[in-house]
């Protein structure tokens, strides 16, 4: 069963696809990105099955739609970036409190983003729970905008691609998406903190090297 929420989104996805197509879908992605609301395992797996499987498009509009979604998410996840560096940590608690998004959750992002760094950016941008909440401590920790962009772009792109595909082959079924994601939320969540652990300690070793180095002229 989809919640009510869900269905919602599904009857509104489908009027607004019909009428603006791959437009309707930035629309939907710019305030995902921005305000966590809509979830983006539905948008884009009805993208997939609504914009290109049902069209008989070739299977290639699944790269195209993934750059379509990421440039979308990209200037979503800017808004709340640029409010989170701009006005700090009051106003995105006003922010918060207008979308009901709980401030330990906030908090907890922080935490992750200090202990991890830029790297939690790419990563998250991948991770159910995460990806659209790292843009706020990714702007209160003033992170230079040109490495957000790249790196919410790369992510985006991935995970949006990932998803469109997915809805292109499960068709009318997507909603299988959704139940599989919360299903293997936790392998996800952890392959990810994986990469990161992997991540940092390359950044570690190459700082470490490169002082050697350094040191040894």
């Amino acid at each position: 069963m989809i919640t009510e929420l869900e269905t919602i989104i599904l009857s509104t996805t489908h009027t607004l696809y019909n009428a603006w197509g791959w437009f309707g879908v930035a629309i939907l992605l710019i305030f995902e990105n921005a305000t966590g609301i809509t979830p983006s395992e539905i948008i884009l797996g009805l993208a997939g099955w609504m914009l290109i499987a049902d069209n008989q498009a070739h299977p290639s509009m699944i790269l195209i739609g993934g750059v379509y979604s990421a440039v979308s998410s990209v200037l979503g996840a800017s808004i709340t970036y640029w409010v989170a560096r701009i006005g700090g940590r009051p106003v995105i608690d006003k922010f918060a409190g207008w979308v009901r998004l709980d401030p330990a959750h906030i908090s907890r992002a922080e935490e992750q983003f200090q202990r991890w760094g830029k790297g939690l950016v790419l990563v998250g941008r991948m991770m159910p729970g995460i990806r659209t909440l790292i843009s706020i401590p990714a702007g209160l920790a003033n992170m230079p905008y040109i490495s957000f962009l790249v790196s919410t772009f790369i992510g985006a792109y991935v995970w949006c691609t990932l998803l469109i595909g997915a809805g292109y082959l499960l068709g009318h079924e997507w909603v299988l998406i959704s139940a599989y994601l919360k299903q293997y939320l936790p392998y996800l969540l952890a392959g990810g903190t994986i990469v990161l652990v992997g991540y940092f300690i390359f950044k570690q070793r190459k700082f470490t090297a490169k002082t050697y180095l350094n040191e040894g002229e």
